[in-house]
């Protein structure tokens, strides 16, 4: 099968890679379409070891596994042991032993073909076309903020970063009726924002010290000081980037203001299918460009230039 490798922070492209063969439990699924995300982008440039097939947003059909053959589906990328503590107590997101699709010791979705426990895939429902449920991951992973965190109707919500994951984000924050903006800086995000009645500002009109809840979305050390900036004493940040290197910060700032601060990654997918389903976000109007899986190399060109949103791979 032809595939998108990561070596030594090189990508390359194989053409003649074995099908995977999957393990008991598991199911050979054949992909139609994979997102490029900003951490496949962040492991390229090496915020992780990782080696193998790069790719973790997908929709697909299982073409091998016990009465399941033909299903379309999406997959949650954290395949979990099942029986270590962390899995016992319900957080399997955080098996000490688990693999992640395209990220930890796991195949990935930019290929032809990958490999998922059955438990691990989701069925789409018919109504959803591909192009939709390709963005299921970081859907759900928007919404885990809500899962995390309470987000009332009186509350003042700042969304650091309008790109690919940020979009998201303000797509499901505005459905809580929360006094919501989000900081854009190029014309088609700050457009798509607009489409959907969803305040956005310029960084330099950022209010200091105002907002009860803020998510930083930007990828960048900058994004983090700027939501520090914006939050108010006792309020929280959520940390949605991944992103290589350190930063500095001040704890003494963050005890002394009584500061939140919440980590958030993956999150749950039947909630963000239902939203597919009834219609309530539309991440399809992201879509910037697509590329069949032999020219995954101008993919990643494409998606890397400024103001481009997503960019999928198509097999």
């Amino acid at each position: 099968m032809q595939a998108l490798c990561l070596e030594k922070k090189q990508l390359i492209l194989q053409d003649n890679m074995p099908i995977p063969e999957p393990l008991a439990g598991e199911a050979l699924v054949r992909v139609h379409l994979a997102g490029i995300c900003a951490t496949d982008l962040e492991l390229v440039k090496g915020y992780y070891p990782y080696t193998g097939i790069l790719g973790h947003e997908f929709v697909g059909e299982i073409v091998q596994a016990p009465e399941r053959i033909g299903e379309r589906v999406v997959g949650e990328i954290n395949a979990a042991c099942g029986t270590c503590e962390t899995c016992l107590r319900g957080q399997a997101t955080h098996c000490e032993r688990r693999t992640v699709l395209g990220i930890v010791n796991r195949e990935g979705a930019f290929a032809e073909y990958l490999c998922l426990p059955l438990k691990n895939l989701i069925p789409v429902p018919a109504s959803i076309p591909n192009e939709a449920a390709v963005f299921t991951e970081p859907l759900a992973a928007a919404l885990e903020i809500q899962a995390q965190v309470t987000i009332r109707p009186t509350d003042q919500v700042l969304v650091v970063g309008a790109g690919r994951l940020g979009q998201l984000i303000a797509q499901t924050l505005v459905l809580t009726a929360c006094q919501l903006q989000v900081v854009a800086r190029h014309d088609k995000q700050r457009q798509l924002l607009a489409a959907r009645q969803i305040a956005w500002i310029n960084e330099n009109s950022v209010k200091s010290r105002a907002f009860d809840v803020v998510i930083e979305a930007t990828g960048s050390t900058g994004g983090f000081r700027l939501a520090r900036q914006a939050v108010r004493p006792r309020g929280t940040i959520v940390l949605k980037s991944t992103y290589k290197g350190e930063s500095s910060i001040n704890f003494s700032a963050l005890v002394v203001d009584e500061i939140s601060l919440v980590g958030s990654r993956c999150g749950p997918f039947a909630p963000a299918l239902r939203l597919l389903e009834n219609r309530l976000v539309d991440p399809t109007l992201l879509i910037d460009d697509r590329f069949p899986l032999d020219k995954a190399l101008d993919a990643f060109e494409r998606v890397v230039q400024p103001g481009v949103l997503k960019v999928l791979l198509s097999t």
